[in-house]
């Protein structure tokens, strides 16, 4: 299933736009409860005014709270930043750890975080438990499993390490583009022959086409959306 879905989504990465670890770890952090677009609009303002982590620890509450307003609990996201950048100017002298164990320890960062990371700011395998990959393995039939730790473990004894950070990318693609939570495009889905639960969803292959949240590349090697 992993296989054809890469063959669906080859282009599959992560959506937050980052120039460096730090960027990276902060957009994911703003993430909670909003887009991933909606964080791309706000970041580069952010890091132009603040850019290290060091800046981001001595900024000013009022100041940052005008800038991440558009995220929506802006003076919660906002209060994260300012401990989780003082954090890594205490702990490790003002660079982001590349080291699960480092990255789960600073305030507000949790494995999902961690893992993203480490996957894509350092090229270190992780699997990613969002929302999307969660009910996807679930819906897929990879785990029984609710508890996003023990999914994590559970899809990662079935794909090698290797594949991790990508399997990520590619189910959260399938989850936000086809597979949807409340109507999933079963009847243009390339891997319902294998899927328990195919069929929740619009079976019809053209009512199904209409439901996708990207276009399929007309040609080999095209990019969907």
């Amino acid at each position: 299933m992993y296989r054809v879905l890469h063959e669906r989504y080859p282009y599959a990465h992560c959506e937050l736009d980052f120039e460096n670890p730090l960027q990276l770890l902060v957009a994911t952090v703003l993430s909670a409860q909003t887009t991933d677009v909606t964080v791309n609009k706000v970041t580069p303002a952010l890091f132009r005014r603040w850019p290290t982590a060091a800046d981001l620890a001595g900024a000013d509450r009022t100041e940052m709270e005008e800038v991440l307003r558009p995220t929506g609990f802006y003076r919660a996201k906002t209060n994260s930043v300012l401990k989780l950048a003082a954090a890594i100017v205490e702990e490790h002298e003002g660079e982001v750890p590349p080291r699960l164990e480092d990255l789960v320890r600073l305030p507000g960062v949790g494995r999902k975080t961690a893992n993203v990371v480490l996957g894509n700011a350092f090229g270190i395998p992780g699997i990613t438990v969002d929302t999307h990959f969660g009910r996807l393995a679930r819906r897929m039939g990879w785990t029984d499993e609710e508890d996003p730790v023990k999914v994590e473990h559970a899809v990662g004894e079935l794909v090698p390490r290797k594949e991790w950070t990508m399997l990520s990318h590619v189910v959260i693609f399938h989850g936000r583009r086809t597979c949807h939570a409340r109507r999933p495009a079963c009847g243009a889905c390339p891997v319902a022959r294998w899927c328990p639960s195919a069929g929740i969803g619009e079976s019809d292959p053209d009512k199904a086409a209409k439901l996708l949240k990207f276009e399929l590349a007309p040609t080999a090697g095209g990019k969907g959306r």
